[in-house]
């Protein structure tokens, strides 16, 4: 870390699964963490964060340093956005109040598109970055967060006041080297769009099925029809890649395939959006890679058609 004489002030904006486990981590690393909350404010303050983790044992932190509104957080160094998406306009004047001057913003979400909706609302002068976590994480309970596998963040640059290539690439690797500290695995991306596009090749397939075919993983990956699905869906989000001008690594949608058939049974992120019926995140896992790749001469009919379905489901939930 290029900060030398103290460690930086870390501020946590939307206290679920990805921000409480990415904060907790942090936190018991040494860090100075700060965690915005909304619903959970009471029961976190009263009885501190959680996190029964597969990987790293039963954690807590106690006396969390817990805040219903960013005006009242002091100003921090870096701001982890773990909001949902659809969610992402409403975070900006939280991380305008409480940024420090020069401020990094590092958003912890899926899909394609969430920096350009965020970089508008935000001054100039913030350094906005996008983190790509892998990891098999949930929230149980206020306060409560079931971590079953993984933990990576991957770290691009966004947009900013960095003057060049040399000054953004050391600010992603000073985030990459926070996660070091706290033990977990974050490798600095030269290219951050090619890499949001590699995640949706995980994330369009089996955050949609999840919830159209109301089923986790271990059952998605067992069932003949559904791995022919999958598959035909990551073969989609490849093309749509390169017609984009993004090359993905030969083989790694197989790759991604076999890795899923390995790790422990889980539902993804929008499938417990649904049954806590929150809005789905379709705009930035589905429309704006659809969008995006349509633009580019190609069309992706079967995410297209999975897009419609989900639509159809998000609004009947809600």
């Amino acid at each position: 870390m290029s900060e030398t004489t103290q460690k930086p002030r870390i501020g946590i904006i939307g206290t679920g699964a990805i921000g409480g486990f990415y904060g907790v981590m942090l936190a018991r690393a040494g860090f100075d963490v700060h965690f915005l909350l909304r619903s959970e404010f009471s029961a976190v303050s009263a009885n501190g964060l959680r996190i029964d983790s597969q990987v790293h044992g039963h954690l807590t932190l106690d006396n969390v340093q817990a805040y219903s509104s960013a005006a009242d957080m002091p100003p921090c160094d870096w701001l982890l956005v773990g909001a949902k998406s659809t969610g992402t306009h409403g975070v900006a004047p939280a991380i305008i109040e409480a940024a420090a001057p020069g401020a990094k913003v590092l958003m912890l979400q899926n899909g394609l598109g969430v920096e350009e909706d965020l970089r508008a609302a935000l001054p100039d002068s913030l350094h906005l970055l996008g983190g790509l976590c892998f990891i098999c994480v949930h929230r149980t309970a206020p306060g409560q967060i079931a971590h079953q596998a993984f933990g990576a963040v991957n770290i691009g640059y966004h947009s900013g006041p960095a003057p060049d290539a040399k000054a953004s690439l050391a600010i992603v690797q000073d985030g990459a080297a926070l996660f070091h500290a706290a033990g977990i695995e974050s490798v600095p991306m030269d290219n951050l769009h090619k890499a949001r596009w590699q995640k949706l090749v995980w994330n369009v397939p089996y955050n949609g099925l999840s919830v159209l075919l109301n089923a986790s993983t271990t059952p998605l990956m067992a069932d003949p029809d559904s791995r022919v699905l999958i598959q035909g869906l990551m073969d989609e989000v490849v093309e749509g890649a390169r017609a984009c001008g993004h090359v993905l690594p030969e083989g790694y949608a197989q790759q991604l395939f076999n890795v899923t058939g390995g790790m422990p049974d889980y539902r993804p992120s929008m499938y417990h959006d649904f049954i806590e019926k929150r809005p789905l995140e379709l705009d930035a896992i589905y429309a704006n890679p659809l969008a995006a790749a349509l633009a580019a001469g190609c069309d992706m009919p079967k995410i297209r058609a999975l897009y419609h379905a989900l639509g159809f489901i998000d609004r009947a939930n809600r």
